[in-house]
């Protein structure tokens, strides 16, 4: 079994360690200007000019199923829709304000079919809710605000009560905690306790715990849904640690006592989280699938995001990188569901990263650089009962110590080597997986 012990959480994160990988779905009235989804305040959009994406917006191709077959065949075991973004539009039927997608000419509960889809094809399920909303009148105009430089927003504020505001988060909270079935994950975004640029806004202030009122809204979460996984970014440490668009090298662990967190690494395919059309910098499938390898050999798990485009489908783009996963998925998610870090006692050679099985029987090496002819591994002798290539079950013969064919002598001093031959040529994976059956 793993020695790996991680920070007591509230929620109940046992089927997510074990699922390791997820998709991320960023998808609402941002997909129409097609320019990020954080369009309405870098371009500091009025009401006025955002409603115009709500009076047309209309995804006619979306189709719940087939977002969860995508997910699915991926290789993903859970999902977390964005049931409410920024720009405070909701996916969903609330009672509590009419800027939903059941007014708009779509006209239909889009988190509904969602969950019902996902579920379907045995997919967990979760929905992320923004602390923040551009669009409700209570909420405080701060430097994140589209109406930051109007010459009345400090006036504005005064009438502006984020206690009636959090009343309001409380309330749909409760919605999607109720009305939706089992929901697994609430993924709240964002706290910020500090303004971006001090100096050009010297009038107004980040936001907090206390501005959200987030114990009554974890506490509400916890009572309805008990179990339910939350990320940290309330301003309350809960469940998951979640480092954005980027990588850790180590195991995140907490600050004060040092406790390895439960922790999910939120990546995109290209720059943006929401659709947008005319970005460029996508990653490639060989950079996705070492991404997912990576994350799970420092213990955490991947949460991948699509944004789907306006007419509520996935485009070519991201079918494509859906597919890169789906392919190497199909013959290597051995070496990541139900796995973690390897133990200490292991040291990836240079090029590779290594995951272990959580019951400690079998270790793999994802090949991240294809080494010529051989992979050695230092401190495996007598360790080593087999060693296969993980896509296709063909065997990788194995020798301890330094074989008499190798010529000179830089494995000399190395402890206790086990010598992996290897074919010439890479496999005809992305990345291939040495899977090492342990004594």
């Amino acid at each position: 079994m793993s020695s790996y012990i991680t920070k007591k959480t509230p929620g109940d994160t046992s089927w997510f360690v074990q699922d390791r990988f997820g998709m991320f779905i960023h998808f609402g009235l941002y997909a129409m200007p097609a320019r990020n989804e954080w369009i309405m305040t870098w371009e500091k959009m009025s009401q006025e000019h955002y409603q115009r994406y709500f009076d047309n917006f209309n995804p006619d191709l979306f189709d719940a199923k087939q977002w969860a077959k995508a997910a699915k065949d991926a290789g993903m075991k859970y999902a977390v829709l964005t049931a409410k973004h920024h720009d405070g539009f909701c996916l969903y039927d609330s009672k509590y304000t009419d800027f939903k997608i059941t007014n708009t000419p779509f006209g239909r509960d889009l988190v509904k079919e969602y969950v019902e889809a996902f579920r379907a094809e045995g997919l967990k399920v979760g929905l992320y809710y923004s602390l923040l909303d551009w669009h409700h009148p209570d909420f405080v105009i701060d430097d994140r605000h589209p109406m930051r430089d109007l010459p009345e927003a400090v006036e504005m504020n005064k009438s502006r009560d984020m206690k009636k505001y959090a009343q309001y988060m409380r309330d749909q909270v409760s919605e999607l905690l109720t009305n939706y079935g089992d929901i697994s994950i609430l993924w709240f975004d964002f706290t910020y306790n500090t303004v971006a640029d001090p100096v050009k806004y010297p009038y107004f202030a980040g936001k907090t715990k206390n501005d959200w009122e987030s114990e009554k809204l974890i506490e509400l979460a916890r009572t309805l849904r008990p179990g339910i996984i939350i990320d940290n970014r309330s301003g309350i440490e809960q469940d998951l640690a979640t480092p954005e668009q980027n990588q850790p090298e180590q195991w995140p662990r907490h600050k004060q006592t040092g406790e390895l967190l439960v922790w999910e690494a939120c990546q995109t395919f290209s720059g943006s989280w929401g659709y947008f059309r005319d970005e460029m910098s996508w990653k490639s499938p060989k950079m996705l699938v070492e991404m997912l390898c990576k994350t799970v050999s420092i213990g955490g798990n991947l949460l991948m995001n699509v944004g789907p485009c306006a007419r509520g489908y996935l485009d070519k783009r991201a079918v494509s990188a859906l597919g890169a996963f789906g392919e190497w998925m199909k013959y290597n998610s051995r070496s990541i569901y139900g796995c973690t870090m390897a133990e200490p006692e292991f040291k990836a050679p240079t090029g590779t990263v290594l995951t272990q099985s959580e019951d400690g029987k079998r270790l793999y090496i994802h090949l991240l650089s294809y080494p010529f002819y051989s992979c050695v591994m230092a401190n495996m002798a007598g360790k080593v009962k087999y060693a296969q290539f993980l896509h296709d079950g063909s065997e990788v013969l194995f020798s301890e110590g330094k074989p008499a064919d190798m010529i000179g002598d830089h494995y000399l001093d190395m402890e206790g080597p086990v010598y992996f031959r290897l074919p010439t040529v890479q496999p005809d994976s992305l990345v291939p997986v040495i899977e090492v059956f342990l004594k």
